[in-house]
């Protein structure tokens, strides 16, 4: 048996989700094709990631930056100014006006994009599974990022920083991407805290990071995304969480005495299900998830709550690109 249910924190009188659960059987993905299929690849094609900054690559990339620099995408003249490179004179101007303008180009840039999936034990949960919706999800959002030539790199956390896939580029890094994605798999107990601080230390560049968990750490986030803070990072927290942890009075509800079992510390809770304690547990998850994306907006990081039912499609091709992730 699995379920949800809120227990008491440390901290005395405040009530927070916490993950309980017994063991289960999943069919866990075993091919790329049971994490992103053909029809999928076709329109993911037509999209690219988006940063609400601009950042400076080290190479050239496929990127448009609103700095101006050297490619070959004219963007505007200015007078020149001695010392400026006399190769982007345009002397057709010249010859007209007898004036020397200096022709400007967009620049093109390299977008480095960080995908982070969360591979605790509480991510092993929920029907849909969390871990598998994060690692479609992860493998839609990576394989965006090769067609259009930006650097991936991939990394998993659980006790701290696990596995790294780093600097993937092109489309022909899909099938090496899907089979890392494919490898990670439920275990340990999570610190956030640790994971993002080696993160923050071994980034290479800067770029957009995206993190995909439930965010349900009893030790809290604050500290672990705190380190994340000017870094150069342009951070998406997507929290997924399971349509029985958001409404747990649904379909499938538990009722009566249980005795349930926290699945990555062993914490025992005893409880009687009752209406009025689910109330409170949704109450309490709703201002959990309320502190989450409130943090996140005074620090400028985007915050979504994603349900592991929602369609990839719609995901994927409507909701992010409507709230900005994705164009």
């Amino acid at each position: 048996m699995m379920s949800q249910a809120p227990s008491q924190s440390s901290g005395g009188g405040a009530v927070m989700p916490t993950t309980m659960t017994g063991a289960r059987r999943v069919q866990r993905p075993t091919r790329i094709d049971d994490l992103i299929d053909s029809e999928l690849m076709a329109k993911l094609d037509q999209l690219d990631v988006m940063s609400r900054k601009i950042f400076a690559g080290k190479i050239q990339g496929e990127r448009r930056s609103k700095r101006r620099g050297q490619s070959v995408e004219f963007a505007d003249y200015r007078s020149y100014v001695p010392g400026d490179d006399l190769r982007y004179i345009d002397w057709n101007v010249y010859g007209r006006l007898d004036v020397l303008f200096l022709k400007l180009f967009l620049e093109e840039e390299d977008l480095s994009l960080y995908l982070v999936v969360d591979t605790s034990q509480s991510m092993d949960y929920g029907e849909p599974d969390k871990l598998i919706f994060a690692q479609r999800l992860a493998m839609a959002l990576g394989y965006i990022g090769l067609v259009n030539h930006n650097r991936v790199t991939l990394a998993s956390f659980d006790t701290g920083l696990n596995s790294r896939l780093p600097n993937l580029r092109g489309r022909q890094k899909t099938r090496q991407m899907g089979e890392w994605i494919l490898g990670l798999q439920p275990e340990g107990e999570t610190d956030f805290d640790s994971a993002m601080k080696s993160l923050a230390l071994s980034r290479e560049g800067k770029g957009v990071m995206i993190i995909l968990s439930d965010f349900l750490f009893k030790r809290g986030y604050e500290k672990g995304l705190r380190y994340l803070i000017g870094g150069g990072f342009d951070t998406f927290v997507l929290q997924s969480l399971s349509p029985q942890e958001i409404d747990p009075g649904g379909t499938n509800a538990l009722t009566g005495d249980l005795k349930l079992r926290d699945v990555e510390d062993g914490d025992l809770s005893e409880v009687t299900v009752s209406a009025a304690l689910l109330k409170r547990y949704e109450e309490n998850l709703n201002a959990y998830c309320g502190r989450l994306r409130d943090y996140c907006i005074r620090r400028a990081m985007m915050h979504m709550l994603l349900r592991t039912d929602m369609s990839m499609d719609t995901l994927v091709l409507e909701y992010l690109r409507m709230r900005g992730l994705l164009r």
